[in-house]
Formats: C-alpha cells, structure tokens, sequence
C-alpha cells in the first residue's frame, strides 16, 4: 500500500493533468513475484464502489513492450498516475506485475490496469513465463485489451509482440468458451505513413498468427472475430508532438465513455462477472493461470457467481439475525402468541429476500435462483422454531380457552350439545389464529399442531365427560345407598320368612327410582346404547352390592345377633317386660322357643336370597339343629345323615353363601354352650324361688307340735307371766332378726351367712343393751322416736356378693320372688 502510494504521488509530479476532480485510487494487483494482493484489491473495491455497480463497469487492460509508453499513455488516456519512466536515469523497468486503477470520469466504472512490459532485459531472454501469465490473464478479465505497438515495427516478424500474440493466441485456444475481448492495437510514433495503409498490413498479420495457431477441433473453422472485435488507432510521437498527441488521446478517450452500451468498443462483450465478484473472479483465474490449468469461462463464471451468490447469502442471513424487529418478535413468542406474526415475517423475508435479488442480479440466473432458494431455505430455517412456537401458543392458549367456555356452556346446556359447539368455535378461532401466522414465502401445514389441539380438546370432553358421569353414578348411588342400607338392616334384624321377599321388593323399588334418575339425568350425554347400558347396569349391581355387602356385615355379626335374640324372647315376656322366675314359667318352652326364633336368624342369616329361587335351608336347619336334639328322635338312620356335613347349600350358589352348612354347625353349637349357662340360672332362681316361699313346716309337722306341745301351750295360758316373758323374747329376737338381717344374708348361702352373722352378733347385741340402759337414764320418749331408733343403720355394710348368674331377691305381697340378671 505504500509503495502504491509513492507511485500515485511520482506520477501526480510527472503529468500536468489540472483538470482530474477525483483523487487518485489505485493499486497493485500482482506483484512481480506474482502474488495476488487480495487485501489491496478487496480495499481498492470498498473505495471505488465497485460492488455498487453491478454488470455496469469495464475492465481495461495494456500490454506491450517494455518503456514503450504504456504508463504514459494511460495517465493520459484515463487520467491515471501509473509510474512512468524517467527519460533522463536511461530505459528501464517501469512497472513491475500488473497495476490497477480508476478511470478518472469516464461512465460506466472503468477500471484500468497496467501490465509488465515485454521483452525487458530485467527479466532476461528465458524468463516469459509472467508475460504470457499476466497476458493470458488480461485477455481472461479485460473488456478491452489496448496493445501498445511502435509504428516502425508493424511488418517485422519478431516485432509488434508477434511472438507474444501467438502464445496468447494458443492460450485462448484452451479456453473452452473465451469471453469476445475489444483487442485495440495502438500504433505510437506514426510516421507519414497513412493509417489506412498500415492497418490493413496490421490485420493480415494478426489474420496469419490466427491462422497459424493450432485449435481445437470445436475451433477449427472459427474465425478470428468470434473471439476478438480488432481495431487500430495511431498516436503521434509524445515527446516530438505532444499537443498532437494530447489531441488524439482526448478523441481516443471520447470513445471509451459508454464503452459498454451497444455500439461502443466493447458493447458486443459476453460472460460479464457483476461486479460484486469481480476480486473473487481475478483471484480464481489468476490461480488457474498460475498452475497452468485449463481454463473454463463458462464454468468459472457459474463458480464465481456461486460464491458471490453464497457471500450474498449469508450477508442476508447475518443481517437478518440480528435485525431488531426479528430480534423481538423471537423473544416475544417464546412466551406469548403474537398477533399480526405472518404479515410482518413475511414483510422481513421479502425485504431481506429483495436485498439480495439486487445485489446478485447480474450473476449467473441459474446460479442466483438456486441461492435464492437456499436463502429462503435458511431464513425460513431460522423462522420455523418462532413460527412453531407460535403455534405452541396458540394451540395452548385456544386450549385453555376453550376449557373455560366448555365448562361454562355444559352448566347452561346439555353436554353433547355444548362439546359439539364449543369445539367448532374454537376449532374455528385456531384456524384464523393460524391464518394470521402465515408467512407468504412457505407454505406450512399447521394440520399437524391442530391435530394436536383436537386431542387435546377430545380428551378434555372426555375428562369432563367421565368426570360428570362419575359425579352423577356416585350421587345415585350414594342415594340408592341411603335408601337400602337401613332398611335392609333392619329387615335382617327381623329375621322372619318375608324378610327376603320384603328386602327384594325394597331392592327393585328403589333401583327402578334410581335407575330412572339416572337415566334421565345422562341422556344430554348422548352417550351410545352400550355405555348407556353398562351405567344403568352398574346402579342396578350397586344396588345389589350395597345389599350384599349389609347381609355380609350382619352374617359376621350372626352369634351375637342370635344371643340377644335369645336373651330377649328368654328374659322377657310378650308384653316386652322382664321376666320373673316365679315357679310358675315353663322354662323349657321359653327356651326352645326363643333358640328356635334364634335359629330363624340364622337361617335367614346363611345365605342370600335376592332371586326367587326356592331353596331349603330353613327346613335343613330345623332338621338338623331343632329335630335332632329331641329326645324321641332315635331313628340311627336319620342320626348317621348329618344335613350340615357340607360345605355349601343345596340349590345356593357358592357365592351368595354367606353361612355355610359346616359354619352353621359350628355357630350353633357355640350359641348354645354361651346361653346354656342363662337357662340354668333361670331354672336355678325359679328352684330357689320355691324354697324361699315355703316357711312352714310340712302338715304332718304341724300336726305333731299340736299333739305333743298341747301341756305346754295350756300351761301358758294358766301362767301370764310365761307369756310375758314369750313376748319379750319375741321383741327381742325380732329386734335381733332386722339388725342382722338374717333372711338377706342367708340368701348368699348358709355357710357365708354364719360367718357373717359371727362377727355381727356381739356388736348388735352390745349395741340394743347400751340403747336400753340408755332409754332407762333418759326421759321417756314418744313411742314414735323409739320406733325410728330402733331402725337398722348397719345395713349398708352387709355383703351383697353375687354371681353374674345368680338370681336376686324381690320382695312382694306375696313374698320374696327371684327374677333372672337379664331381665334386671
């Protein structure tokens, strides 16, 4: 960059061109090693704008002997500042590699390069490999190749760059479609010769080289102007004429402004590269040329506009991603659903798409549309997570939306007919809300995400559904419930023949009330016949369970329930009172009436009986526990055939037993042993009974106290004072019997009735004579005092000790009387 900068100002000091506007831009394109300076050319670009102008630019080139003024004519033909030779250091190398620079205020663009010259002593006799490099490369990239030539050597055989125009000749011969180059032969130094008679000799000439070039087979009729538009123009000496010549290079400049419109010196070009890819381009043909590699216009054109095209590219992707208005419309529906998605996706694709159509306009068509397409595949790459996303949203937020209305509208209107609606509408809204995400560049399916929402909206119907049926199942079964479970109850309580008649009638009229609700209550469901079916049908068994499960609560509970059936009809009469045991109940009738009632229970207890098959497990219990244990039942026949040596009854399925015959057995055997002991009490308490009434002696007894006591009974009745004595004795023994309380404590026994007496004697005796001697010392008192005080006041020590199963003394007009525990 600093060596170009030094060459700028050399040549500002060499030419005397006031009327330049624009500064110098140039630069150094190859150096004389034949490096590409890709820095300096992409920096020369940015500062000519040279990507701005598309296919609307020219690329001209110089080629000649070495100080034969090509630097020179250059700085005057396009108002350049190439380096030029100094006159007075001697002839020398000027310009090393090739050199690059604007045109100054010539239209379109014309870039201008300046090539090594020829046949220099620098580089010596052997070394030409740059010189057919650096003139294959100008004929590859220029428009038009100006050819500077001496006028004195038009006609020579080693003169006019004859040798090189057959190296290059051979060259372009290698090219499978060379590009049609403007080649301009300038004659310099005319001499008095006419123009129009050298120009024909310079085209014979250049006619033989053609010619004399070997080519291809595709090229071996083609002629010279396929390939090359040749013109000549002559120029006067510059040191001898130099207005002259500043004259005829003025007129030559006018004919390189439009030098690519229709008519001008390259107006019939072909295979342009835009200008865009104008650095990548020389830098691909230069490599070419380099490794001596056969060179392929048509195909380095469609490589260059490929690489342009995918610069281009991924220039639009850069610039998209990191757009603000993409920025905040791919936050904002990561969260939310964003209205207006499509329409302003689409506005951004198709500006994003826009820029690049008008910058890879003037590349290969082919090459550009199928970029564009993958353009447009990446853009739309980086839009369909957002637009999924979108969808994600608005699927969710439909959703829920949906979920509140529904609900809403099932309260209001029957089920089926609020599912069908709600789901129409918001199936609707989806599809407007999907309609507004669509981008116009793509045409995406959202079948797939509303697909989705109709599951989603399928399985919240039936969510719902199966929720409200379960509600309104569990509200008429617990209803049907409430209406069975007590009364059933009670009905087992009861245990009499009609108990299963009565529990089945209770059954089939409440599941008919319940069913009926039910029905009813699930026909706005609109559910099909088989689960209409299966939810009646599974009341109805409900019914059947609640049932059930009651008459298994009761089965386990049977002893119990048996013991107090027996233990009411045994302990009270009819009138329900308790019952006591005066001598006069017959025991054994009570008894075998109350086990029978208990064995009803169990009956009743042993199997279900919701069908109105008959079965005989009444008649078989009767049989076996009643019959069997009278006593004139001695058939052996009948005792070696136990009824109940089975485990299951006959016409009862094994599940609705509840009781079996084995169980049964067993239970009864256990209830009686348990109430065996209640019945003995009884028959114990009605004996003791009779033995506490009867307190005279027997008749005969009687009859001897009279026969043998008559002299004593008449010697009382001629002696008063033997029954005075009698009659205290009387008082005192009476006084006596209530402070013991004799007839209470010999009804715990005879023996602990002596022991308890033993220890109370002494003390009552001591007792009454300390309240005589006490009566003696005091005033008399009424006789109304003395009679309370003679009350007993020890009678709260006396032992009241019984067994749970001994009877109790009741005292009553006629007696004492004994009444079982039960019935206390």
């Amino acid at each position: 960059a600093a060596d170009a900068d030094a060459d700028c100002r050399t040549g500002a000091l060499q030419r005397n061109l006031h009327e330049m506007e624009d500064p110098c831009l140039s630069t150094q394109l190859i150096d004389g090693d034949g490096v590409f300076n890709v820095s300096g050319l992409e920096s020369f670009m940015k500062e000519v704008k040279l990507a701005e102008c598309g296919l609307s630019y020219a690329v001209v080139s110089i080629m000649g002997p070495q100080s034969s003024g090509k630097s020179t004519l250059l700085n005057h033909l396009f108002r350049t500042n190439f380096r030029e030779m100094d006159a007075f250091r001697g002839r020398s190398q000027t310009t090393k590699g090739i050199w690059m620079a604007k045109a100054q205020n010539i239209e379109p663009c014309t870039l201008v390069m300046d090539l090594e010259g020829t046949d220099g002593r620098e580089r010596g006799e052997d070394d030409t490999a740059f010189e057919k490099q650096s003139a294959l490369f100008a004929l590859a990239v220029s428009d038009i190749v100006l050819i500077n030539m001496w006028c004195h050597d038009i006609g020579r055989e080693q003169a006019a760059n004859k040798p090189l125009l057959k190296t290059v000749f051979q060259v372009m011969m290698r090219l499978f479609s060379p590009r049609k180059t403007t080649m301009l032969f300038v004659i310099r130094d005319k001499s008095k010769t006419p123009l129009e008679n050298l120009e024909p000799i310079l085209r014979e000439d250049i006619q033989k080289i053609w010619d004399g070039v070997p080519k291809p087979h595709a090229h071996k009729d083609t002629p010279l102007s396929e390939f090359f538009n040749v013109q000549v123009v002559a120029l006067n000496s510059y040191e001898e004429k130099e207005e002259l010549f500043r004259e005829q290079v003025s007129n030559l400049r006018d004919r390189f402004q439009q030098s690519i419109a229709p008519g001008g010196l390259a107006g019939d070009r072909r295979g342009v590269v835009p200008a865009s890819g104008f650095s990548f381009s020389s830098q691909q043909f230069w490599k070419v040329i380099k490794e001596n590699k056969d060179l392929d216009l048509p195909a380095h054109k469609v490589m260059v506009a490929t690489v342009r095209c995918e610069e281009i590219g991924y220039e639009k992707v850069a610039t998209f991603t990191a757009d603000e208005e993409w920025q905040q419309f791919e936050e904002a529906v990561q969260s939310d659903y964003v209205p207006g998605f499509g329409k302003k996706i689409s506005s951004l694709l198709d500006r994003c798409l826009s820029e690049y159509d008008m910058e890879a306009i003037y590349f290969d068509e082919g090459v550009r549309t199928s970029k564009r397409h993958q353009l447009e595949s990446k853009l739309l790459q980086l839009v369909n997570p957002a637009y999924q996303s979108l969808l994600g949203h608005l699927r969710t937020r439909t959703l829920e939306a949906f979920k509140e209305s529904f609900d809403k509208a099932v309260e209001k209107e029957g089920f089926a007919v609020a599912a069908r609606d709600s789901t129409q509408i918001f199936l609707e809204k989806f599809d407007k809300g999907s309609e507004d995400a669509t981008i116009q560049q793509v045409n995406w399916d959202p079948s797939k995400v509303k697909d989705k929402l109709k599951r989603d909206i399928e399985a919240h119907v039936v969510s719902v559904r199966a929720t409200k049926l379960s509600e309104l199942c569990a509200t008429y079964e617990g209803k049907l419930t409430k209406a069975l479970a007590e009364p059933v109850e009670a009905l087992l309580d009861s245990a009499s023949e009609d108990t299963w008649p009565a529990i089945r009638k209770l059954l089939q009229r409440e599941t008919t009330a319940a069913v009926s609700g039910l029905e009813s209550a699930i026909s706005t469901f609109e559910l099909d016949e088989a689960t209409e079916k299966e939810l009646l049908l599974r009341l109805e068994n409900h019914g059947r369970s609640v049932v059930e499960s009651k008459a298994r609560e009761e089965a386990a509970r049977i002893l119990i329930r048996m013991k107090d059936r027996f233990s009411t009809l045994f302990s009270r009469d009819a009138d329900s009172m308790p019952r006591v045991w005066t001598g006069k109940e017959d025991i054994k009738a009570i008894t075998k009436t109350a086990r029978s009632a208990s064995m009803k229970l169990l009956s009743t207890m042993a199997a279900i009986r919701l069908e109105e098959d008959g079965d005989n497990i009444d008649t078989t219990l009767s049989l076996a526990l009643v019959d069997a244990a009278r006593p004139g039942t001695t058939d052996r026949s009948i005792q070696s055939l136990d009824p109940l040596a089975s485990s299951s009854w006959e016409r009862v399925p094994e599940e609705r037993t509840l009781i079996s015959p084995v169980q049964c057995k067993s239970l009864w055997r256990q209830f009686k042993a348990e109430t065996e002991y209640t019945v003995t009490q009884a028959i114990a308490a009605q004996e003791a009974n009779k033995r506490n009434n009867n307190w005279l002696p027997p008749p005969w007894a009687l009859a001897a106290m009279a026969v043998l006591g008559f002299n004593e009974f008449m010697t009382l009745l001629r002696n008063p004072f033997y029954l005075a004595v009698m009659f205290v004795v009387f008082l005192v023994g009476k006084a006596m019997w209530v402070q013991l309380d004799i007839a209470n404590e010999f009804r715990n026994g005879f023996l602990p009735a002596l022991l308890s007496l033993s220890t109370k004697f002494v003390p009552t005796i001591m007792n009454i004579l300390k309240r005589l001697a006490d009566e003696g010392a005091a005033p008399a008192a009424p006789e109304r005092q003395r009679e309370t005080e003679l009350q007993p006041r020890n009678n709260s020590s006396n032992s009241n000790v019984t067994s749970a199963g001994s009877s109790s003394l009741t005292s009553s007009e006629n007696g004492p009387e004994y009444s079982s525990p039960v019935a206390q």
